[in-house]
């Protein structure tokens, strides 16, 4: 409710927005219409002394023609009065010639006077043309300003309208916020603090089940029940693509306490014991979904980062659960390509790594045989070569055997009776009786 006072009799009145509204579009109304009528003046005030200034400087003018053609009658009335000795004649003669002089001095002054009335006829026309033109000017000026002022009217209206949405959706949201706080308090006035906790990923579970099949068909969402290692997070959340790899993996955590608890606990409390959880059970991301610190302004404004203390990290409220899953799967969406085509290099760098093995193994094995295949033949070598060097031997005994052979078959040849009985009497006198 709008308050003004009256300058005048000092009276205070109240206006409601819209008659408010109303009363302002009149005084702007009021305004342009003065605006435009004093325009209007300024354009025939200047028009008007245009019109008078050319009037006086003709009248000026004739009026200065006038002054020296009286100044000449006096001239010449002086020039008589100083020959009135002068004959008659003269005096008619000169009479004659003024009067023709004044004839054609009142000849030039009707001149003058058509000429004075023409070009006053041709300023009115000027200033005429002048004032239609400016007619038409403000007429379009005038169009121009109710054009404007729809316009502006128009803006009005939408910004009200805009106004009215805009504080429609404000006032909606404030009272979901306003039911959703009254929902927790509820709860959290109900429930004991495990029981607040479990509600709270039920509640979480449930808002996921109910987009699971449309959104996420190949996800799995379920409570993490591996505790092999001493702790374990409350949910893990995975999704895949139509081949089967994984785009994204989260382990969830999710936080709650009575508002009657004595000691109360913070979100980061929690985050060394998240991030271990994440690691050992082989996750990318980390989210803590808390209902903690309910009057931190940190935590209230949405998705916080927390990855300057720990990798990956996030912490949100329970109406941002569904939004930080959307957010980290399309994240990662992309990065998925990547990983695929990161799959296909590493299988083929595991092919080539698998021949460059498989060739090593074989130059290895081969390497191996052929030592032990070399040492074998070298052992054969020297084997035969130490054979050869014994059949050398024995060849050089049988060739040894066969000169002495052929040289006692030499011997043998030549040998003859008479050689054996010479220097021998008694095998000769033994031979000579075999004989006879």
């Amino acid at each position: 409710m709008a308050e003004i006072k009256c300058p005048k009799c000092g009276e205070v009145i109240k206006l409601d927005k819209s008659s408010y509204d109303a009363l302002l579009s009149d005084i702007e109304k009021e305004e342009i219409a003065k605006r435009v009528e004093n325009q209007q003046k300024l354009i025939e005030e200047k028009y008007k002394a245009q019109y008078e200034k050319a009037v006086s400087e003709e009248k000026s003018k004739k009026d200065n023609d006038i002054s020296l053609l009286k100044q000449q009658i006096e001239l010449l009335k002086k020039d008589l009065a100083n020959s009135s000795q002068q004959s008659d004649l003269a005096v008619k003669s000169a009479l004659a010639d003024e009067k023709e002089k004044l004839a054609e001095k009142d000849k030039k002054i009707l001149e003058l006077e058509g000429k004075l009335k023409a070009a006053s006829l041709e300023t009115d026309v000027k200033i005429n043309n002048a004032l239609s033109q400016e007619k038409v000017k403000l007429s379009e000026k005038e169009k121009e300003i109710v054009k404007l002022q729809g316009a502006i009217t128009l803006s009005k209206q939408e910004k009200e309208l805009a106004e009215k949405q805009l504080k429609e959706q404000y006032e909606s949201k404030l009272k979901d916020k306003e039911e959703q706080i009254a929902y927790y308090r509820d709860l959290k006035a109900k429930m004991s603090t495990k029981l607040v906790g479990e509600t709270l990923e039920q509640h979480c579970q449930i808002q996921f089940n109910q987009i699971r099949m449309a959104a996420y068909p190949k996800a799995y969402f379920e409570k993490d029940n591996d505790a092999s290692s001493g702790s374990k997070g409350d949910f893990i959340f995975k999704d895949f693509d139509e081949d089967g790899n994984e785009i994204v993996s989260i382990m969830f955590e999710m936080k709650n306490e009575n508002d009657t608890t004595a000691t109360k606990h913070k979100n980061e409390d929690f985050f060394k014991e998240l991030d271990k959880d994440r690691n050992e059970k082989k996750c990318e991301y980390a989210v803590l979904v808390s209902l903690l610190e309910a009057d931190s302004e940190l935590y209230n404004s949405g998705i916080v980062d927390v990855s300057y203390q720990y990798p990956k990290m996030y912490v949100v409220r329970p109406q941002c659960f569904l939004a930080i899953i959307s957010l980290l799967r399309n994240a990662n969406s992309n990065a998925s390509e990547y990983k695929k085509e990161l799959a296909i290099i590493k299988e083929q760098n595991l092919d080539v790594a698998n021949f460059e093995n498989k060739l090593l193994d074989f130059q290895e094995k081969f390497g191996k045989n052929y030592n032990a295949a070399n040492e074998k033949f070298t052992k054969a070598i020297e084997e035969i070569d130490k054979t050869i060097d014994h059949l050398l031997k024995v060849k050089e005994g049988l060739v040894g055997a066969d000169r002495n052979l052929r040289y006692a078959n030499d011997k043998l040849q030549d040998l003859s009776v008479k050689k054996l009985t010479h220097a021998n009497p008694t095998m000769k006198a033994k031979f000579d009786e075999v004989k006879k």
